[in-house]
C-alpha cells in the first residue's frame, strides 16, 4: 500500500496542484517561497490527532475574491445555498494504491467503494468547507457603509474569528472511476490509514538549550516505550522492564525515608491560631514518573576520556544534526512498530536535511535512506516491511544531483494576477518522459558529476568552456555597470554551467520544462571542407559551415557562418532561451571564431595586432593562448578590458524581461488590542 499522488486546492501557494509521490523517496526542489514548505504543513494539519482545521491565512490569496463575492451575494439577499456555492474550500485528494491480493487491507477496506475488479486505487477527499449555517455565521455583525474599500477591509478583519464556527472538515471515499459514487467517513479515518512523521527544518540543536534536551529526551522516551512492547526482541523487553522496576524501587525508598523526613518539616495548623480548625494531617509524596524521568532528565551525551562524558553541544552541528535525524527515523519506526493496529502507510517529511551537513554527507544521506530502512526492517522487525514513504524538501544541489529525475518534483512560483503568486508543481517523471533516453541519461550523469543549481536558480547561463566560466562574473559586473537604471543581473540568483558547444542543446528540454530563462553562450566554430572532404577549423570569413552542435540544433545542420551573422535578436531567441555567438564589434567589422579571438578583437588597445586582416591576426594570436591562463590573467590581474559585444548583448537580454521575482522581507502587521488587563500586541506575518 502506498500513496500514489495528492491533489491540493486553495491552501496557501498551493492553489491547484497535483503531486505524484514515489514508492520510497520523493525529492521536492525549487526556489525560495515556491510552496515547498506548504506541503509539509498541510499534512501536519491533516495527520494530527485533532480534526483538521485551518485559518483564514491558510486560504490562497486568490480565494479572497470568493469570500468578497459571497459577502455581496449575502447582502443582496440571495439564498443560503447560493452563497455557500460561492464560498471557497480547501480540498485535498489522496490516491492510495493497494494490492488486491493482500489478505488484510486494514482501515483501507472502508475506503474502497468501487466494484471494478481491475481498479487497485482508493481515493479519499478531505474538504475544509462551509457548513450549512456558514453565511450567517461568517457575515454576521459586519459593518457596512457606502465605501466598498472600507467594507472589504471590515469583512477580512473579522473573517478570521468567524471561520472556525462557519467551516468544518469532512472526509469522503470516492470511486476513482465514478465521482458520483461517494461514501462519508469520519475525518479520523485519515490518521488511522496514514501515519505522519515530521523532521522540521528548524531543529533546535544549535546550543545546549532546554528545547534540545526535550527533543532528545522525547526520542529516548519513545524508544523505551516501544521496547516494553517489542514483538521481536525479548531482550529489549526485559531491559525496559528492568528499567521500570529500578525506578519503582527508587520510588519505594523515597516514600519510606525521604518523604517521612520531609513531612516533619511541615507545620501543624495549630500554629496559625484558628480555633476549631482540625489538623488535616498533611504529608509529602515525591514520585518518579519513568516517562517524565526520560523526557525531562535524560540527556544524550558523547563518550569522552577519563570517565568523563561530553554534552551534546560539544559536537559539531553537522554531526549533531545527522544523529538527531537518524534517532528520529528510529523513533518513527519504533512508534509504528509498537502501534497495535498500524496504519497502512507511514508518510515522513524531512525538511532541509542539508542543514550543517557538508556536501558529501548530504549526498550520502539521500543515497542511504533506503539502506537505513532496510536495516531497520531486517534487524528490528524480522523482515516484516515498514510501508514508509519519504518526502524530502531541499535547497541543496548536492542532494538534487544525487537523486534521479524521476524522483524530483520541481516547485515553481508563478504570477496569479493582481500581484499574487501561486505554485506550479513540475513532475520530472512525467515532464521529462518525452525526452530521448540518451539525453535523459546524459543529463542525469552530468548533474551527478557537477554541482548544479538549475533547480534553485532564477536564471541560468550555459557557457562553452573554462574561459567564459572564469570571466563571466567579471563580465556581468561590467555589463551591469554600464546599464544604470536597468535590471541588474548581479542582484539576481544566477547559475553558470559549463557544458561545451556540443552538449548545450541536450539541456533544451530540461530548461523548457523548468521554465528557466537561460542564455547560452557558445562559439560560431566556422569550418570548411579541405581537399579530402574533412571539415577543418578556419576563420569566420572563410567558413562554409559551423561545427557547433548547439547552433546546428538551433538553426539547422547546414547553416553557414555568413547566415549566422545575418541573424537578428528574434532569431536568436526561442521562448525563455537565447543563444549568443560571436558577432563583429562594429557592423561590418572582423568577427572572432571563438571566445579568445572575440575577446582580443573587443580589446584592440590591449592586443595590438599587425596591419592586415584583423580577424586572421586575432585567430592566430588566440591559438597561442592557454585558455585557463588567459582567463585567470584577465579575471585577477587585468581588469581594464571590454566585454565582447555578443556576450554583452546576451547578458542584457538575460537581465531584462521576465526579471526574477525579488522576495521582500515579510511585511509585519502589528495589532494592538487594549483590555482591562493591559495591552496585548499581536504580531503577524502578512502574505
Amino acid at each position: 500500500m502506498r500513496i500514489k499522488g495528492v491533489e491540493i486546492e486553495n491552501f496557501r501557494l498551493l492553489r491547484d496542484v497535483a503531486i505524484g509521490l514515489e514508492e520510497r523517496t520523493t525529492l521536492i526542489v525549487g526556489r525560495n517561497n515556491s510552496g515547498k514548505t506548504s506541503i509539509a504543513e498541510l499534512f501536519r494539519r491533516l495527520l494530527s490527532d485533532k480534526s483538521p482545521s485551518f485559518r483564514i491565512e491558510d486560504f490562497s490569496l486568490g480565494c479572497h475574491e470568493c469570500f468578497w463575492t459571497a459577502f455581496e451575494a449575502f447582502r443582496a439577499g440571495q439564498s443560503a445555498s447560493d452563497v455557500i456555492a460561492l464560498l471557497p474550500s480547501i480540498k485535498v485528494v489522496v490516491d492510495i494504491a493497494y494490492d488486491v491480493d493482500s489478505p488484510d487491507l486494514g482501515p483501507l477496506s472502508d475506503c474502497i467503494v468501487d466494484l471494478d475488479p481491475n481498479c487497485t486505487d482508493a481515493r479519499l477527499i478531505l474538504t475544509f468547507g462551509p457548513r450549512a449555517t456558514a453565511p450567517g455565521t461568517l457575515f454576521a455583525d459586519i459593518a457596512v457603509g457606502d465605501d466598498a474599500a472600507t467594507n472589504r477591509l471590515n469583512l477580512f478583519r473579522v473573517l478570521g474569528s468567524h471561520l472556525a464556527g462557519a467551516y468544518a472538515a469532512s472526509l469522503e471515499a470516492v470511486d476513482p472511476n465514478d465521482q458520483t459514487n461517494r461514501k462519508s467517513l469520519e475525518p479520523k479515518t485519515l490518521t488511522a490509514l496514514i501515519r505522519g512523521g515530521f523532521i522540521n527544518a528548524q531543529r533546535g540543536l544549535d546550543d545546549d538549550t532546554h528545547r534540545e534536551r526535550d527533543v532528545l529526551g522525547k526520542v529516548v522516551e519513545v524508544l523505551f516505550q516501544s521496547a516494553l512492547t517489542d514483538p521481536v526482541d525479548p531482550e529489549k523487553r526485559t531491559t525496559a522492564e528492568q528499567l521500570k522496576a529500578a525506578v519503582e524501587q527508587i520510588q519505594g525508598d523515597l516514600h519510606a525515608g525521604f518523604n517521612a523526613k520531609l513531612t516533619s518539616l511541615l507545620p501543624t495548623f495549630d500554629l496559625f491560631g484558628y480555633p476549631g480548625l482540625a489538623d488535616p494531617g498533611l504529608v509529602t509524596e515525591t514520585s518518579f514518573d519513568v516517562d517524565k524521568l526520560l523526557n525531562d532528565h535524560t540527556k544524550v551525551r558523547y563518550v569522552g576520556v577519563n570517565g568523563m562524558t561530553l554534552p551534546e553541544s560539544y559536537n559539531g552541528l553537522g554531526v549533531r544534526n545527522l544523529v538527531y535525524m537518524l534517532l528520529q527515523l528510529l523513533r518513527f519506526f519504533r512508534e509504528y512498530q509498537a502501534t497495535p493496529a498500524s496504519a497502512g502507510v507511514h508518510l515522513i517529511f524531512i525538511e532541509e536535511p542539508e542543514a550543517h551537513l557538508h556536501p558529501q554527507m548530504q549526498e550520502v544521506f539521500i543515497r542511504q535512506l533506503d539502506q537505513i530502512i532496510s536495516a531497520f526492517v531486517a534487524q528490528l522487525n524480522e523482515n516484516r516491511p515498514w510501508p514508509v514513504q519519504f518526502v524530502v524538501s531541499t535547497h541543496s544541489p548536492h542532494m538534487a544531483n544525487e537523486a534521479r529525475f524521476e524522483s524530483m518534483r520541481y516547485f515553481l512560483s508563478v504570477p496569479d494576477g493582481d500581484g499574487m503568486r501561486r505554485s506550479v508543481v513540475k513532475d520530472l517523471r512525467k515532464g521529462m518522459g518525452g525526452a530521448p533516453e540518451p539525453d535523459r541519461e546524459f543529463l542525469h550523469q552530468y548533474l551527478t558529476l557537477t554541482r548544479c543549481d538549475l533547480f534553485f536558480a532564477d536564471k541560468a547561463v550555459l557557457v562553452e568552456g573554462t574561459s567564459e566560466r572564469i570571466l563571466l562574473p567579471a563580465m556581468i559586473r561590467k555589463t551591469d555597470g554600464v546599464a544604470a537604471g536597468q535590471p541588474q543581473l548581479g542582484s539576481q540568483y544566477l547559475t553558470i554551467m559549463e557544458v561545451g558547444g556540443a552538449y548545450a542543446h541536450r539541456f533544451f528540454d530540461l530548461l523548457s520544462f523548468l521554465e528557466l530563462r537561460t542564455l547560452i553562450i557558445t562559439d560560431i566554430d566556422a569550418v570548411k571542407p579541405n581537399d579530402s572532404g574533412k571539415r577543418v577549423a578556419v576563420p569566420v570569413a572563410e567558413g562554409v559551415f559551423t561545427s557547433n552542435g548547439c547552433l546546428k540544433a538551433w538553426f539547422g545542420n547546414d547553416i553557414s557562418p555568413t547566415a549566422l551573422l545575418a541573424k537578428a535578436e528574434p532569431d536568436k531567441t526561442s521562448g525563455l532561451r537565447r543563444v549568443a555567438f560571436q558577432i563583429p564589434e562594429v557592423d561590418g567589422g572582423p568577427c572572432g571564431r571563438s571566445f579568445e579571438d572575440a575577446f582580443i578583437l573587443a580589446n584592440p588597445a590591449r592586443f595590438p595586432l599587425a596591419d592586415g586582416d584583423q580577424a586572421i591576426a586575432a585567430y592566430t594570436l588566440a591559438g597561442d593562448q592557454k585558455k585557463s591562463a588567459f582567463a585567470l590573467e584577465h579575471a585577477i590581474e587585468q581588469s581594464d578590458w571590454n566585454v565582447p559585444r555578443y556576450i554583452a548583448e546576451g547578458l542584457r537580454w538575460l537581465a531584462r524581461g521576465n526579471p526574477a521575482p525579488v522576495e521582500p522581507a515579510p511585511a509585519i502587521a502589528v495589532e494592538i488590542a487594549a483590555d482591562t488587563a493591559g495591552v496585548a500586541v499581536n504580531v503577524a506575518e502578512v502574505g
